[in-house]
């Protein structure tokens, strides 16, 4: 009895770890199964214990059935879900190009380059086009026929010891077009591979000290330090130090963000008796000028101590406009001036941790702050550039004011000592980075910058790629104006050799002119045409490995932006196009190099920004007010019901460069697979089809 009642237990107990497998189709029921135990798989002559190895053998074949079964039907689900995703992606981009309009479409009062410049680079690249489209066809005709080249070294002395080379008319003309490329086409087009390469090296190892001296300020912890000043302000009672403060709000026809910019400057915690806002306007547009208007007297109204100033002949574009603003008659009253851009919302205690850094440093010339971006998860487009940005901020910006205590202007979300900007000559008109001029200017007359990477102030990025396009033009262009013109006062300048050297090679040749036309050439020329020209080679560790250690570098600031790594370097060298064309435009002064395009700004940050006031009670501060937010709110209403009408009139750009080069680089990819280079072809391959989604206006937000 007491046997049997064992075996009964032993049948009913489970043996092994139980695993669950649960499915998410309701039609299916949730499964246990069990793993084997140790006894399944040990060997035993006893017959009873061989019928219960063999049960539990057929058992769990048939959960592994089971659980295979699951798998497969997991694995469908997810290849239906991969053909729906593809076939939704294909009509979205279906629509999207049937209402794109090409460059020419567009109107020649919104283009940032000369047509004449424009169709001259257009038709280069169309010749490189339809001239590797030929070579292809060539090429793999040659293939069929039996010319196979496993390596870019080619063994030229087949085609003179064999003695059946030979067999046609097309073999002849091969043979001729090999030997063309061995004695006349490789050899230049391998010396300038190898130049770019050592700018590539250059550029590259720039780039990593840059970022061990980040590294280096986190070890250490370094960061700028104000000095505590505990004398009270008689207004405010508030303990610190209130020197008289102007505040600028330059802007053009940006009636998308115009309230958050006024509303957050008004909200500044400052004496009211020691600060002054200005907003310059230099619309053109009635309406805009209007509302703007009406805004800075509801204000006034409240109590704010704000001005409204409007030109009648806008010359000079932002700089002008400082400049103009400058020249007002109450401005030798006050000793520091802060700019913010229309779409910048400074936070309220943004005066009180910038100013004091200026006390008794009187060599202090520029407080800079930090961007932040409220729409960095909008879209891809605004994705990648806030990686761009936040290395710009983190790295380049901190690494050069710690160690330098020096660095570019970025033209907003900063405090100057207007004394400084009066011993540098002031805002000059001259180029369209004045940002950098003033800075450039103010170097060479002997003041310093602190950069403040823990002090941010709130922005908004371009989510069109025709926006962000015309706003990397530009800030391309813009410094080799300014190069041009500043190289012989750096020359003369009585500063010492290292700061020259600074300011010549590293500030402008390499991070301005040598980082985009390598870009460019050897990842959108010379690459392509080593694949025609086999003879000429680029080593793999330049093609891939360097590229991919300096995009990791690049987004090691912005750790959520990992999984962006590969779109960001493929993005990176498509934007090299267009910043090299600013770039040759603003150096040999081609094309509309002098134009300022303002950026197109969403709104965005300014209706949500809006919207939190209206739901939340408002913080008074002290020497501030806050204005009806009703009539906000009546207007936030009003800019929805406008975005909703402009949402039908919304349309693609078709870039042709873009384009063009895409089928250049998809041409490229296919003949290097006769080669059988297989890292250059996924490069290539997937180097067109970005160049592609850019060229059809698939990144970003479509343009009204």
């Amino acid at each position: 009895m007491a046997p049997a009642s064992f075996d009964w237990w032993k049948k009913e107990s489970h043996r092994g770890t139980p695993v669950v497998v649960k499915m998410e189709n309701p039609n299916w029921s949730m499964v246990e199964l069990e793993a084997p135990s140790e006894e399944d798989f040990l060997i035993s002559d006893s017959p009873s214990r061989s019928r219960d190895n063999n049960k539990s053998r057929n058992k769990n074949a048939k959960q592994l059935t089971w659980v295979l079964l699951l798998k497969a039907h997991k694995a469908a689900g997810c290849l239906t879900s991969i053909a729906s995703t593809f076939l939704s992606l294909g009509s979205v981009v279906r629509r999207r190009v049937a209402s794109g309009r090409t460059d020419s479409d567009a109107d020649a009062s919104t283009e940032n380059e000369n047509k004449a410049v424009k169709s001259r680079f257009y038709s280069c690249i169309k010749l490189f086009l339809w001239l590797s489209v030929v070579l292809l066809v060539f090429e793999v005709s040659a293939y069929f026929k039996g010319w196979h080249f496993g390596t870019p070294k080619l063994q030229l002395e087949y085609i003179f010891t064999s003695p059946i080379a030979i067999k046609g008319i097309f073999d002849l003309m091969y043979s001729g077009w090999v030997l063309i490329r061995v004695e006349y086409l490789a050899p230049p087009l391998q010396f300038l591979a190898n130049a770019c390469i050592i700018l590539f090296v250059i550029q590259s190892l720039d780039r990593l000290v840059l970022c061990l001296g980040c590294f280096w300020i986190r070890f250490k912890k370094i960061k700028p330090v104000p000095k505590q000043d505990d004398t009270p302000d008689l207004e405010s009672g508030d303990k610190g130090y209130f020197p008289m403060v102007l505040v600028q709000i330059p802007m053009c026809n940006e009636k998308e963000v115009y309230q958050q910019s006024i509303g957050a400057c008004c909200n500044l915690d400052w004496p009211k008796s020691k600060i002054l806002i200005q907003v310059l306007d230099d619309s053109d547009d009635p309406t805009t000028q209007n509302l703007i208007k009406e805004e800075v007297h509801k204000w006034q109204r409240e109590g704010a101590n704000i001005v409204y100033r409007h030109r009648i002949i806008r010359d000079g574009y932002k700089a002008g406009n400082l400049k103009s603003a400058m020249n007002c008659s109450y401005v030798k009253d006050y000793e520091f001036v802060s700019i913010f851009d229309a779409d910048f919302q400074p936070t309220p205690d943004f005066l009180k941790r910038t100013v004091p850094h200026f006390k008794d440093n009187e060599q202090l010339g520029l407080v800079q702050a930090r961007w932040s971006f409220v729409n960095k998860d909008e879209n891809l487009l605004t994705r990648l550039q806030n990686i761009n940005l936040t290395f710009h901020f983190e790295v380049e910006q901190q690494v050069n004011s710690v160690f330098l205590n020096f660095f570019g202007f970025n033209g907003t979300a900063g405090v100057w000592r207007i004394k400084a900007l009066e011993d540098s000559g002031g805002w000059m008109e001259r180029t369209t980075v004045e940002d950098m001029d003033i800075a450039v200017r103010a170097h060479l007359h002997g003041w310093k910058f602190i950069f403040l990477n823990d002090v941010e102030c709130q922005c908004e990025l371009p989510e069109s790629y025709e926006a962000y396009r015309k706003q990397q033009h530009r800030w391309h262009s813009g410094p080799m104006q300014l190069f041009r013109l500043c190289l012989p006062d750096i020359i003369r300048c009585k500063i010492s050799v290292w700061k020259k050297f600074n300011l010549i090679f590293l500030f402008f040749l390499l991070r301005k002119l040598i980082l985009p036309f390598y870009s460019f050439t050897l990842f959108c020329i010379i690459l392509p045409m080593t694949m025609f020209i086999p003879e000429a080679e680029l080593p793999t560790w330049v093609v891939c490995y360097i590229p991919a250690t300096m995009s990791f570098l690049n987004i090691l600031p912005a750790p959520k932006s990992f999984p962006f790594i590969v779109p960001y370097l493929l993005f990176e060298n498509t934007m090299s196009v267009t910043k090299f064309n600013a770039m040759i435009s603003g150096l040999f002064q081609l094309g509309s190099a002098y134009e300022w395009v303002v950026t197109k700004k969403s709104g965005r940050s300014s209706e949500g920004d809006l919207v939190s006031l209206v739901e939340k009670e408002p913080r008074h501060q002290k020497g501030a007010s806050v204005p009806d937010l009703s009539e906000v709110k009546m207007e936030i209403k009003q800019q929805e019901k406008k975005a909703a009408s402009r949402k039908k009139k919304k349309h693609n750009r078709i870039y042709m460069k873009e384009l063009t080069l895409a089928f250049l680089l998809l041409t490229a990819s296919a003949r290097s697979l006769l080669s059988a280079q297989g890292i250059h072809f996924y490069f290539l391959l997937f180097q067109g089809i970005s160049f592609l989604l850019v060229g059809l206006d698939l990144i970003g937000e479509q343009v009204d």
